[in-house]
């Protein structure tokens, strides 16, 4: 049996594939109930695909909105590079879905039988041997596993007993991230759009009829704090050279509908996995949010996890998994932290913005597909 430890979307998705290929396991969670916490994600088509092989592709549409064009751009709304997606539509089947966190949570959780997920079930350590895992969790309580599986985030307490020395590296910017509950204007429906000023950044999209997801983004020290009672202002003045629509959403957002997080990532590991005990997402490779790929390559872990134990069911796969998506994820980890640097640039942002204006469209998509193909 697997145990798997985490109910975000890596966790969540893992359980869903495994459901569907009939791989026996359970999944344990901390938190003592779902949270309606957090903002929007993304859903790139390379998740999608794998959300459509779960069989759960048709609950998640109904609660998301379509993106069908991404548009980068200065902090006036002038394109350095505009993308659609119908092409990527046309190639895989979907463009991109963007998505509050919770609400897809949520629909992933009800995909799952309810005597699989435990709620309230901390892990407190574990011990290996040869054929199987000891789990304690901190209510004392504690069970056996022939395979565990640490989807329990970039502050995994799986990885900080496997590997004691992984690091989580702060970017240099934190964000804060808002919902604003109405719609965009109808020419920004469809739209993904990230707005590159100097030092700063701002990006919106809509998740569903009646919710708007934005994020801010700036250079700073770690471990800041605000001030709630003024937080607004601070960000309308941050932001005062923006498109006005980017003032519209500060304003209307309500201040206990904005979160502030620094942006981190977790400095690429040599493994993954040791011997019966396997990581995977935010707790084996955690990107910074630039590409928009840190949901989407968690599901795809859950994804060819499931592949492979379906094709070698009496083998440990952990290994093979390692060695099937090592070189791609840390490939996005590195491309997203580069790209977070170059996004924020305080000096040289008038030469950034040219540079990027001078990229052939031809590179832009292709390295889009890059990213949005499956590698069976």
């Amino acid at each position: 049996m697997y145990t798997i430890i985490g109910a975000g979307i890596g966790g969540l998705t893992t359980a869903i594939v495994f459901e569907k290929l009939n791989i026996e396991y359970q999944l344990f969670e901390k938190t003592k109930a779902p949270s309606a916490l957090g903002a929007g994600i993304w859903l790139a088509p390379n998740a999608l695909q794998v959300l459509e092989f779960t069989s759960v592709l048709n609950p998640v549409f109904k609660v998301g909105n379509v993106i069908n064009r991404i548009t980068l751009s200065n902090e006036k709304l002038a394109p350095l590079a505009d993308s659609s997606q119908l092409p990527a539509k046309e190639k895989y089947g979907f463009s991109t879905l963007a998505i509050h966190r919770a609400k897809l949570q949520l629909t992933l959780i009800e995909a799952i039988p309810k005597e699989k997920i435990h709620w309230n079930k901390a892990i407190k350590s574990f011990k290996q041997s040869k054929d199987s895992v000891t789990i304690t969790f901190t209510d004392g309580t504690q069970m056996q596993s022939q395979y565990l599986i640490g989807a329990d985030g970039i502050n995994s307490k799986v990885r900080s007993q496997l590997f004691p020395k992984s690091q989580i590296r702060y970017s240099g910017q934190t964000c804060w991230r808002g919902v604003m509950k109405k719609a965009l204007p109808k020419e920004f429906k469809d739209r993904g759009i990230e707005m590159w000023g100097k030092g700063v950044r701002f990006g919106l999209s809509q998740l569903s009829a009646h919710e708007t997801s934005w994020f801010a983004v700036k250079n700073s020290k770690a471990f800041q704090k605000d001030d709630k009672t003024i937080l607004k202002q601070e960000l309308l003045k941050m932001f005062k050279n923006f498109h006005p629509l980017v003032q519209e959403l500060i304003n209307t957002t309500e201040i206990q509908d904005i979160i502030r997080n620094d942006i981190t990532d977790l400095k690429p590991m040599k493994h993954w996995q040791k011997g019966n005990i396997c990581l995977i997402g935010d707790a084996a490779h955690s990107t910074t949010p630039n590409m928009g790929q840190g949901g989407a390559q968690a599901i795809e872990d859950a994804y060819y996890l499931g592949k492979l134990i379906t094709k070698y069911p009496n083998e440990n796969i952990f290994n093979k998994f390692e060695k099937k998506r090592f070189k791609r994820v840390n490939s996005i980890v590195r491309q997203s932290w580069l790209t977070g640097k170059i996004a924020n640039l305080k000096t040289g942002a008038n030469i950034r913005n040219a540079v990027f204006r001078a990229i052939p469209k031809r590179l832009i998509d292709k390295n889009m597909y890059s990213v949005y193909d499956l590698n069976e």
